[in-house]
């Protein structure tokens, strides 16, 4: 049985699959009904209507409804779109069992425990027939897929067949007059819908469930006498033919299989069985511990069944559907139907070889499950499941001269995988030595070599070289030197695709793609959430995969994508240009045709082929948000602009590559203030104060306005900004820009017209306009305010600008690959102009050019769209066009080239932060550097941490530590430098790596100081201190290998001790389970502590256990205690334990076995012994029991359990 997907619930009675989708239905007995997609794994709906449970269930063939019916007595049609209960039927008296719609008519029949069989139809709501006859609890009925026949079960022992042919001519409405004349009489004098034609007796019991084989005259029935019985019938008869025996209980359901001569049958005995349904004699059995089957479903067209348990549901099948094949060159060799097939990719030729098997001996899962081809000896090695593991040797002849039907002589022999390593040599694997048997085409053993890992499958690596599969690794292994020449730590491969020239290889597991060199290096991993299937590699370079519903495709950098979608699964043998070659579940080549522009132009991204980028722009339709968000992503918003069409994605990419010109053409279409805010930040940024003029103008944004006139020494526009301010009535916009201009008598007339007399006073007498302080102080009389005479006063007045500037040395904008040539594509009378262009481009060219943008408005000023609504008493409206701006301010544009009058800065060199990270994988110095992303992804690859809050602070004070900051001139900002390692030895040409304030060295003070808060008890400390040790560790950078070991084994005792200390945390917390206490001082012991603690921890451990009253274990521990040389003390209360235990047993059973080697887990505290399954953290190694796969770890709280990670990098001597 290969499980394909499996719920947990209440008790499963009813089943039905959909014919199309990939969905299962299932209702449970708490009345609940759930809809599954069973590729995905996830419930899509629940329907909740009935009361009680529901054990009849039936998905209609093309309209998307399904029926059910309930120990309510009612039946429900649904629509699962609309997710509603479109009707009810009510009529049976008691519970229903099954309910089925007719593949043709708008019918639903109905099985009750009344004893009748009803016939609906469900189009006008309506019982149309009746079917009485059994004397018991009917328990099934249903429709012959083809024949106007129903069969039902019932409980008093008997199956009956019902023809309801009347029934269909009654539906159908008659041609002629007299089949209406006959249709008149029967209505008027009470014609019969449905008669008896077969009574099946034979069963001992009640019979619970018959159903009809799909094309032949068979009946199989299943009843509570524990025997199936198989029925064959006629015209005018039927008869049993043959009864199954071997279920031990009640047997709830029994079923013809789809597609194979195979009767499937489950019980209450907990078990499903398979019957050859020609030799009437059992296959395979399947059995569950806890849970009694209570129903079957068969998919009408795959090779998919189902069955519901007491605590749920399981979809599965009954074998493999993967075609074994080998592909070699432009020929595929595969298995079809037990014959051996050999096809042309470029002719499309298929031709059958010769049989591989003996007709009959056909068994589930014995089919063949991997080829290997040798090309040059024409050998063909088929390896199969059967005895264990076996392998068949063929040599195929070079003419096959038409004995295509004669079977060969085949060399047979036993091994769990075979393939060949050579050209007339080939590998077995002999699971039971663990050894490669290496054998020559007479099946004669050449050489046996010991594998280095417990291999449970090998594959093809090369001439002479194997790849070696364990559970959790792979390794590649030179068979003629014995070496290991890579190793990975990888899931449970399945398949392991080369490409052409072997320099790189997909190793495909059930939801996993890893791409690796041939040295079995990482260079990417892909996570699919639905079943992987099969792979290949195209001549670029592409992996191209299959899953269940997809055809995807992988980069060589690990970006993927959806290149169509499959109605079937498929195998991919070969890709050639836009064509896949595959073959499908049935053994059938197909082509699939694809369009491939989409990777191959992300491809030509990735290596820089620019040209071929820039002519694939041109040519072809490429379009959508993914390409859009993958180039913006990628770093060519410029080339993302060329294909968008709507203004706001525009605006976006244009402010994002440093297109001026582009985002204030849509920033006009859009005229939203958000966009023109949004264009006069970038527009400042590069220094075009015309645009941001501009922008603010189109916004009314006077504050930002009157402060850019001010730092550009414009004092013309400031004293009309004054003027517009005072017609407004702002009197903090009339006071700013008065401040701006240094115009304090319009500063004190504000304040004056402000009501702010003490202000506009000190103003006054501050600044020297005595007249003016002397009216002012009339006025105030007593209330004139008193100026301190000890402090020295300053005036406000902004400096005298000495020219009033225009546009800022632009900030430099890298002048890409693409600039120019997407805007000249296109147009004619530039075709010379861009194959000059295209000729001598490069990527990343140095002469670099100021941005030249072309006006923004062309012909004239600015459209002003500034409306002041001002007060009519004082002029008004207010309009821009107040402004009276000169000629050469109306017209914003962008600047030129014109280097004479404008400064260029000098370009930047690389960071010395930059350069630290160049050829670093060390995440310590990434995040030195302050490039705190690639470090976390560095972390999350080589260790598999997601969780970096407790790493925070250890960045930042890395950041901190390798930097230092210089202060320059009074009003300058401080300068940022960064602070190299000083290496007497070092190459001064080359810089040094950063300067990383945490050392190794400083470990061992840490350490030590562990080591004595855990001595002195102080329990949350200490483990406050190994953790802390823990989370440095990954961020420290050593010199040898030596000291890479004692990192190594600094971890190790680090996470021995705090799962130590939290085992002990969680003893303290647990106050009335005396058992559970035992327990965790028992496992305390179990870590591996210094010999200080460990003693204490065999004392406390002895204690608990003795006053527990279980004098067995603590006499262990104290045996234990004297073998550690304990203290004088020690050893006088291990003496009196032992001497008070003396052979007393222990009271109360505990979860510990010292005999038994074992590891506690982190998460649980509970003891995984040797032999048992377990997943350890990538990180610290802690080990947890496999439902704690996926969540963080517990111990170092950083990494995640079973997570796929390259291992601690925290060396240069590592890298070399």
């Amino acid at each position: 049985m290969l499980t394909k997907f499996e719920t947990k619930s209440n008790r499963v009675k009813g089943i039905s699959f959909h014919r199309k989708r990939p969905w299962i239905i299932s209702s449970l007995h708490s009345g609940v009904i759930q809809l599954w997609d069973y590729r995905v794994g996830t419930l899509i709906d629940r329907f909740e209507e009935h009361d009680g449970p529901v054990r009849g269930l039936h998905f209609h063939k093309s309209q998307p409804l399904f029926v059910s019916g309930g120990d309510d007595y009612k039946i429900k049609v649904w629509n699962y779109k609309t997710h509603l209960c479109l009707f009810t039927l009510l009529g049976h008296l008691d519970y229903i069992r099954t309910v089925q719609f007719h593949d043709e008519y708008p019918w639903v029949v109905s099985a009750s425990d009344d004893q009748t069989i009803r016939i609906w139809n469900w189009q006008s709501r309506a019982c149309v027939s009746v079917l009485t006859g059994h004397n018991h609890f009917v328990m099934c009925a249903s429709f012959h897929p083809k024949e106007d026949l129903v069969v039902s079960a019932s409980l008093d022992q008997t199956v009956r067949v019902w023809d309801i042919g009347a029934l269909r001519k009654k539906t159908v409405t008659p041609a002629d007059d007299t089949l209406r004349l006959s249709q008149m009489n029967t209505d008027l004098f009470g014609g019969v819908d449905a008669v008896v034609k077969y009574i099946l007796e034979g069963h001992d019991r009640g019979v619970n469930w018959a159903s009809f084989h799909p094309n032949l005259p068979l009946i199989v029935s299943g009843a509570d006498d524990r025997q199936v019985k198989l029925w064959r019938m006629n015209d005018t008869k039927a008869w049993e033919v043959d009864t199954l025996r071997g279920h031990m209980n009640n047997i709830s359901c029994v079923m013809f299989h789809a597609k194979q001569d195979i009767i499937v049958s489950n019980s209450e005995d907990k078990s499903i069985r398979v019957w050859d349904a020609t030799k009437r004699t059992a296959i395979q059995t399947f059995r569950r511990e806890h849970d009694r089957f209570w129903i079957l479903a068969v998919h009408p067209e795959m090779n998919l069944l189902a069955a519901g348990h007491d605590s749920g549901m399981i979809v599965f099948k009954l074998e493999r559907e993967r075609p074994a094949f080998s592909v070699s060159g432009d020929s595929l060799y595969y298995v079809k139907d037990r014959f051996l097939r050999f096809y042309e990719f470029s002719s499309q030729k298929d031709n059958q070889v010769f049989p591989i098997r003996r007709a009959g001996a056909i068994s589930l899962n014995q089919s063949p499950r991997t080829l290997s081809f040798s090309s040059t000896e024409n050998a063909v090695l088929v390896c199969s499941d059967a005895d264990g593991g076996s392998y068949e040797l063929y040599v195929v002849p070079r003419d096959n001269g038409g004995k295509a039907d004669v079977v060969q002589d085949a060399k047979r022999g036993e091994g769990g995988s075979a393939v060949f390593v050579a050209r007339n040599r080939f590998a077995v694997l002999d699971k039971s030595s663990n050894q490669a048997l290496v054998k020559n085409l007479k099946n004669e053993i050449i050489k046996k070599s010991s594998l280095p890992i417990a291999t449970d499958a090998i594959f093809y690596a090369g001439t002479g070289n194997l790849l070696c599969r364990a559970e959790d690794r792979l390794v590649i292994f030179d068979l003629q030197q014995r070496l290991i020449l890579g190793e990975i730590q990888v899931p449970s491969v399945k398949y392991i695709v080369w490409s052409s020239d072997m320099e790189t290889v997909a190793l495909i597991s059930k939801h996993t793609i890893v791409i690796t060199c041939k040295k079995l290096v990482h260079r990417c991993t892909l996570h699919e959430t639905i079943r992987v299937k099969s792979g290949a590699w195209d001549e670029n370079g592409v992996f191209i995969y299959a899953t269940l519903n997809h055809i995807k495709y992988c980069l060589p950098n690990g970006d993927n994508g959806v290149i169509r979608t499959l109605d079937v699964p498929v195998y991919i043998t070969k890709v050639s240009g836009n064509n896949i070659n595959c073959l499908d579940r049935d053994g059938k080549n197909q082509v699939i045709a694809v369009d491939a522009t989409e990777y191959v132009f992300k491809l030509a991204l990735l290596r820089k082929k620019y040209d071929h980028v820039m002519t694939m722009i041109r040519s072809s339709q490429l379009c959508g948000q993914a390409v859009i968000a993958y180039l913006q992503q990628k770093g060519f918003p410029e080339v993302a602009l060329h294909f968008v069409k709507d203004e706001r994605t525009r605006f976006n990419l244009a402010l994002e590559s440093g297109n001026i010109q582009i985002a204030v053409a849509s920033a006009k279409e859009i005229d939203e203030k958000d966009h023109w805010y949004r264009l006069g930040i970038e527009a400042l940024r590069q220094g075009n104060t015309s645009i941001v003029e501009y922008a603010y103008q189109w916004t009314k944004n006077f504050e930002r306005l009157s402060f850019l006139y001010l730092i550009t020494g414009n004092r013309l526009k400031l004293s009309k900004m004054l003027r517009i301010a005072e017609m407004k009535n702002d009197v903090m916009g009339q006071f700013h820009n008065a401040m701006y201009l240094g115009d304090i008598q319009k500063r004190v007339t504000i304040l004056e017209n402000a009501g702010q007399l003490p202000l506009a006073y000190i103003t006054a007498l501050t600044h020297g306009l005595i007249e003016t302080a002397e009216r002012l102080a009339t006025e105030l009389g007593d209330n004139v305010p008193v100026i301190p005479e000890d402090k020295i006063h300053s005036l406000l007045l902004p400096p005298t600008p000495l020219i009033s500037g225009g546009d800022w040395p632009l900030l430099r904008v890298m002048r890409g690959i693409f600039a120019g040539r997407l805007d000249v594509a296109g147009r004619p009378g530039h075709e010379e102009e861009e194959e000059e262009e295209a000729s001598g481009a490069e990527w990343g060219e140095e002469d670099l050019d100021i941005v030249d943008a072309d006006p923004v408005i062309k012909n004239g000023g600015i459209d002003a769209k500034v409306d002041v609504e001002g007060n009519e008493e004082n002029g008004g409206g207010w309009d821009l066009e107040d402004l009276d701006l000169p000629p050469d301010a109306d017209t914003p544009v962008a600047a030129g080239n014109t280097r004479a009058s404008v400064f260029v800065a000098p370009t930047l060199g690389l960071p010395v932060s930059q350069i630290w990270i160049q050829k670093s994988s060390l995440a310590g110095e990434h995040a030195a550097a302050g490039n705190f992303e690639t470090a976390m992804r560095l972390l999350n690859r080589q260790l598999g941490i997601n969780n970096f809050t407790p790493l925070k602070q250890i960045f930042l004070e890395l950041y901190m530590g390798s930097h230092t900051y210089i202060p320059a001139f009074t009003k300058a900002p401080v300068i940022l430098m960064a602070i190299n390692a000083w290496n007497e030895s070092a190459n001064p040409n080359v810089r040094d790596p950063p300067s990383l304030v945490f050392k190794f060295s400083q470990m061992d003070e840490k350490l030590k100081a562990a080591y004595r808060t855990t001595t002195e008890g102080r329990f949350p400390e200490a483990l406050r201190l190994f953790l802390n040790i823990l989370h440095i560790i990954p961020l420290v950078v050593v010199d040898s290998r030596r000291e890479v070991d004692e990192v190594k084994e600094l971890i190790e005792i680090a996470k021995e001790y705090v799962l130590g200390l939290k085992i002990e945390a969680k003893r303290k917390e647990i106050k009335g389970d005396v058992i559970r206490q035992q327990e965790l001082s028992a496992f305390f012991t179990n870590c591996k502590l210094q010999k200080v603690h460990s003693r204490l921890v065999l004392t406390s451990a002895m204690i608990t256990c003795f006053k527990g009253g279980n004098y067995a274990t603590a006499a262990n521990f104290a045996r234990m205690l004297l073998e550690n040389s304990p203290t004088e003390n020690q050893t006088k209360k291990a003496r009196q334990v032992l001497q008070a235990c003396g052979d007393k047993k222990d009271a109360h059973q505990l979860n510990y076995d010292y005999r038994n080697p074992f590891v506690v887990c982190g998460a649980t505290f509970v003891p995984i012994y040797r032999g048992q399954k377990d997943v350890s953290c990538p990180y610290c190694g802690a080990r947890f029991i496999p439902s704690i796969q996926g969540q963080q770890c517990t111990i170092c709280e950083i990494a995640v359990v079973g997570a796929d990670a390259s291992g601690l990098l925290c060396s240069p001597a590592q890298m070399r």
